[in-house]
């Protein structure tokens, strides 16, 4: 049976066009506030990823670094980010949902019982970005007997020999990081070598889903909309952030934001 994730992919191949997956941080900037985001982004984005906040994100920039700072002030528990997933998988059942964050607060809230309440309340896939291969391998195989992707990550860096490996481990998607930064970082390199990077480890096994992240904005997202998928994160905690302090409804915001940038890739 094909995952969620793997069937949205087919579904944006067919209308010859990326996937859009967006990213906001549990409980920013608050519980309920979150749930709301995602619902009215939902809309429009394909893949929604949900990040579990962390006292020290050190992969992640300013803007998510101020998204998960808030939710940590709100109180933020793990399962916060469970009880998000279950009420928004109400609303969009087929909607696929990631879950991304640090492997230490997974390894400390508990392997199995991470798991378990992902499978129990709809969570497609899960991004652990401290977890690199061949670390991870055990770990992404309990994923997969849950029916949960677990999604490798490869860089610039990485040795084509290392990605073949990777890629041969990996489900139904991988994560390509666009450069050498903290997400939301300024694009250091064109959105031409950027492809033409991404273009090569997709000829090692085509048949697999490749998205691009890190320094993607409304500026630069239509330059790579040859990609499978493409991530943007930055862009909407800083719109959040933004909201807040003009004293508006982020709601709103994030919806209007994500539809501008579904609309760049069609």
């Amino acid at each position: 049976m094909k995952s969620e994730i793997q069937l949205t992919f087919e579904n944006c191949k067919r209308e010859n066009r990326p996937a859009l997956l967006t990213y906001t941080v549990a409980s920013d900037p608050n519980k309920k506030k979150s749930l709301e985001i995602i619902n009215s982004i939902a809309k429009h984005a394909d893949i929604i990823e949900l990040g579990f906040p962390h006292s020290t994100p050190v992969g992640d920039g300013g803007q998510i670094q101020t998204s998960s700072n808030r939710a940590i002030k709100n109180g933020f528990k793990m399962r916060d980010a469970f009880q998000i997933v279950k009420n928004f998988k109400k609303l969009n059942r087929t909607k696929p949902i990631i879950l991304m964050g640090y492997y230490n607060m997974v390894y400390q809230y508990g392997e199995n019982k991470f798991l378990i309440n992902c499978k129990k309340v709809g969570v497609s896939g899960i991004i652990c970005v401290d977890l690199p291969w061949p670390e991870n391998r055990v770990f992404a195989k309990k994923c997969r007997k849950k029916s949960i992707n677990f999604i490798q990550l490869v860089a610039p860096t990485t040795t084509t020999k290392r990605i073949k490996k990777i890629i041969r481990d990996s489900h139904d998607m991988v994560y390509y990081i666009s450069m050498l930064s903290t997400t939301g970082g300024k694009l250091k390199v064109s959105s031409k070598k950027i492809l033409k990077n991404y273009n090569k480890i997709k000829k090692i096994n085509p048949k697999k889903n490749y998205v691009i992240g890190f320094g993607i904005t409304n500026k630069t997202i239509k330059s790579l909309k040859s990609a499978d998928g493409l991530v943007v994160g930055s862009l909407l905690c800083k719109t959040i952030t933004n909201s807040l302090k003009m004293r508006q409804n982020p709601v709103t915001k994030l919806d209007k934001v994500v539809y501008n940038l579904k609309k760049k890739i069609l």
